[in-house]
Parts: structure tokens; sequence; C-alpha cells
């Protein structure tokens, strides 16, 4: 959604007429003041929905009459193929490769990876390389936020250790909250928060209480501002087990916090390789627990790391995504034209 909306809101300021199918949220005002027209469409995934969808879908297409569709989930790639004909390209972006349905994503003439990861994962489940193309995520210059000078920092006690993410298991909760319990009483001043919703969250709070050092352990739940968390705390964590290339790290960079990330998927490309942020493997508290300690214990290590968080920021930059998916657009269009 955050993609689709940064994407919409950039091209329309860049003198194109676009618009946006959607349920419906909390961006719909921020779509209308970019210029960006919206229709509503349920997607909901049920017999009776999807038929009332396709003759929505048949009208707002007759209506808008698009040159490029631009999926980004895959009922929106289905209806798009479907009612395709000859009259538009179709584009999808792959957002979570993991989930087993993310091969229909293949049904769009050009399908986007958001990171060499994904598209090198999808390759090997038989989407044509001479379809995929590669535009990493990022999200510095978002229509959505503020600058992050203008966010006000929240009084954390520290040192904070926080994470924002879904509470999902593949974000790697447990292991977060397993390796502050490991460390906490070497580092009494020490606090973890939790921001974030999501169906596992009970379990995770259950996890927590049965600590000895549940007082220090905060669920903050879903957070309209979370950067306000980023520049406040002194370690970022994201202990995800699966995740293709989250936009939360280029925040927390923006932020300036010292980062320690799975080595999975599309993290270690969004942290410049271990450049950006410190690298450990995913499922394993024991790991992620070791950095801690280093980082806890060593102030000058900390400060090297905030740093290093910190450089190297441009390529992160929603005017780059913008550019490069204009760019796949193009492409089709020439072909079309041929």
């Amino acid at each position: 959604m955050n993609v689709a909306v940064d994407l919409a809101c950039l091209q329309a300021k860049s003198g194109y007429e676009v618009a946006v199918i959607s349920a419906g949220g909390e961006y719909e005002k921020l779509l209308n003041i970019c210029g960006v027209k919206h229709y509503q469409l349920d997607q909901t995934r049920k017999p009776i929905s999807i038929i009332k969808a396709a003759g929505r879908y048949l009208a707002i297409a007759a209506e808008f009459q698009p040159d490029i569709v631009h999926a980004h989930m895959m009922t929106g790639v289905i209806l798009a193929r479907i009612f395709k004909g000859h009259k538009y390209a179709l584009v999808s972006t792959v957002h979570n490769e993991f989930q087993r349905s993310s091969l229909l994503m293949g049904l769009a003439d050009r399908v986007i990876a958001v990171s060499k990861a994904v598209r090198d994962s999808m390759a090997r489940r038989g989407i044509s390389e001479n379809k995929l193309r590669v535009i990493c995520n990022g999200t510095l210059g978002s229509p959505r936020t503020r600058q992050i000078q203008d966010y006000q920092p929240l009084p954390l006690q520290r040192p904070a250790i926080a994470t924002v993410a879904g509470m999902y298991q593949r974000k790697g909760i447990a292991e977060l909250i397993a390796a502050f319990e490991q460390i906490a009483s070497d580092f009494p001043q020490a606090h973890l928060y939790l921001v974030g919703n999501g169906p596992d969250k009970q379990l995770f709070e259950a996890q927590a209480q049965a600590t000895s050092v549940k007082e220090r352990i905060h669920f903050e739940g879903f957070q309209a501002e979370p950067q306000r968390y980023l520049i406040s705390c002194d370690i970022f964590v994201l202990a995800s087990y699966r995740d293709p290339c989250p936009l939360v790290l280029s925040e927390a960079r923006e932020a300036g916090t010292a980062i320690v990330g799975t080595q999975v998927d599309g993290i270690p490309e969004a942290l410049d390789n271990g450049q950006a942020g410190l690298l450990v493997p995913a499922k394993d508290s024991n790991a992620l627990a070791g950095v801690l300690v280093q980082l806890l214990s060593n102030g000058d290590m900390l400060h090297e790391w905030k740093q290093r968080a910190n450089q190297n920021l441009q390529w992160l930059s929603v005017a780059r995504v913008h550019q490069e998916t204009l760019a796949v657009y193009r492409e089709l269009i020439t072909e079309s034209e041929r």
C-alpha cells in the first residue's frame, strides 16, 4: 500500500494522469491532494465479492482507459489480466514473494521485484527472467511522511532497543524477546519497545509476561508516526525470518539509529550488504543477543553503527523508485508501438 501510494503521488506530480483502485483507507485525502483519482473496489477474496469486483473493474477501466495498469496485489493482477485484451500493458510488483500466491504476479507483462533476492527467487519458481526487473524499495522523501527532523522524539527509557513490525511470527519477535531476556540482567537500564499490531501479538505478550523482565518490555501497538521511535531508540532490530525488502529499514537508516537485521531475503541489500547494519542469522536468539551485548557494552561501536546507518542514503529515495518504475512503463509502451 505504501509503495503504491508513493508511486501514484509522484507520478501525478510529474504530470501523468493517475488513478488508484482500492477499498479505500487512510490515504484517500493525500491522493486527492496530489491529484490522483481514487476508485473504490472491494477486492475481498470471496466468490460473490470477486464477481462484483470484476464488473466494477471493467467499468473503471472503460472510464479511465489506462495505458498502464500496475498491480500490487494478487486479486488486482488477476482482474487486470482477465480483462486486459490489447488495451493496456500490465505491470505487477512482488512485495511478499514468500507467499505461494505470489506466482500469480507473473501474469503481468513485467514483474517488478523489490530486491535482487526476490528476483532470484521468482526466477527459480519459473517466472521468465525477460519479464523480471528489480526496483528496490525506498521511502525517503515520501509524500506520506514529514522530514525526519520534523518528528518529535519520545522520552524512551534508555538504552532503548526497538522494532517496528507487524506482530507476526515471521517477523522474529519471539527471538527478539528471548534475546532481550538473555541480556537484560547485564544491562539493567535497557528497555525493549515493540511497535506494531498483528495476529500473533497475544502470543508475544504471553512470552514477555513469562520473563523476569516483563516490566521492561513495552508493547506500543500501532503508531501513526513510528519515526518517533526510530529517532529515539539506540538500537533498531528487525529479526525477520522472511522479508523481501522492508520499508522500515530505509526509515531507520534515515533516523540514524544502529541497526541489527537478519541475513535473509532483501534485508542485507537494504543495509548495503552489512555496511549500514549488523547482520545475524534468522531464528537465532543467541546470535542476536551477542550482537546486542557488543553494541550496549561499547559506546564507540554503538556510535559507529549509528553513523554507518546514516550514510549512502541517496539510493533509498522514493524519487529513484519513481524514475525506475517509469522506465519499466516506457519499455512496455515502446514495445506496444512497434
